[in-house]
C-alpha cells in the first residue's frame, strides 16, 4: 500500500467510514441535495472536518493519490471544498484557493488568480452529479491553467461521475438520489430539508 506524504499509511475505506460515523456525518431523513435531487441519506462532511486532526487524516489520504503530479495549487468550490482544498494543499506544501458564485456564476474572487499553465488539483467534499466540480474546472480552463485531476472525500455517485481526468475519492457510496417528481419520500408526505450550504 502506498504511503502518504508524511509517511503514514492511508486508512482503509472502513476506517475512513468510521471517522464519518463517529462524527455523525452520515444523516438519515429526507434531504434536498445541491444537485436539486432528493435522497434519504446525506453525507455532511462539515461534521468530520470540524475536527482538525480528522480533517488532516482525510487530507493525507486524498493527497497521497496525487503526490506525483507536481501540483502547484489546490482549488475547491465554496463552501464544501474550502477546508478540503486548504488541508490537501497543506499536505502537498502548495497554495490553496477557492471559487465562489457571483450572480450564480462560479468565479475566483478576493484577488485570487491562476497563471496560464499552472498545475491545479480540484477538490470537493462530496459529489453527487459533479456539477460544482465541473464549474470549478471551467474556471481553471478560463485562466488557461492545467487541471491535473479531481479529488473528493465522498463520491456518492457510486463512481458514475467521470470528469475525464484522473480522479480519486476517500469513500465511494452508492446512495440513491431521486428527481423531485419521482421521490418516494415526497409521495409519503415527508418534509424535505436542505442541509447543504446554498439554496436551490
Amino acid at each position: 500500500m502506498d504511503k502518504t506524504l508524511n509517511n503514514k499509511m492511508p486508512l482503509t475505506t472502513e476506517e475512513y467510514m468510521n471517522l464519518f460515523r463517529k462524527s455523525e456525518a452520515l444523516l438519515e431523513g429526507h434531504f434536498l441535495l445541491t444537485s436539486g435531487k432528493h435522497s434519504a441519506q446525506y453525507m455532511q462532511c462539515a461534521q468530520v472536518l470540524q475536527y482538525p486532526d480528522q480533517a488532516g487524516i482525510l487530507a493525507e489520504g486524498l493527497a497521497s493519490q496525487f503526490r506525483d503530479m507536481d501540483v502547484q495549487t489546490v482549488i475547491g468550490p465554496a463552501t464544501g471544498g474550502i477546508l478540503v482544498a486548504h488541508e490537501v494543499a497543506k499536505v502537498l506544501g502548495v497554495r490553496s484557493l477557492f471559487t465562489e458564485r457571483e450572480n450564480g456564476i462560479m468565479r475566483l474572487r478576493r484577488g485570487f488568480s491562476l497563471s496560464p499553465g499552472e498545475r491545479v488539483l480540484v477538490v470537493e467534499d462530496v459529489i453527487t452529479t459533479g456539477g460544482s466540480v465541473r464549474e470549478v474546472l471551467t474556471v481553471v480552463q478560463e485562466f488557461g491553467a492545467t487541471a491535473l485531476g479531481v479529488g473528493v472525500l465522498v463520491d456518492r455517485s457510486g463512481g458514475m461521475v467521470d470528469f475525464g481526468l484522473p480522479q480519486s475519492s476517500i469513500i465511494q457510496l452508492n446512495i440513491q438520489a431521486y428527481e423531485a417528481k419521482d421521490c418516494p419520500l415526497c409521495a409519503q408526505g415527508i418534509p424535505a430539508i436542505k442541509p447543504g450550504s446554498r439554496k436551490i
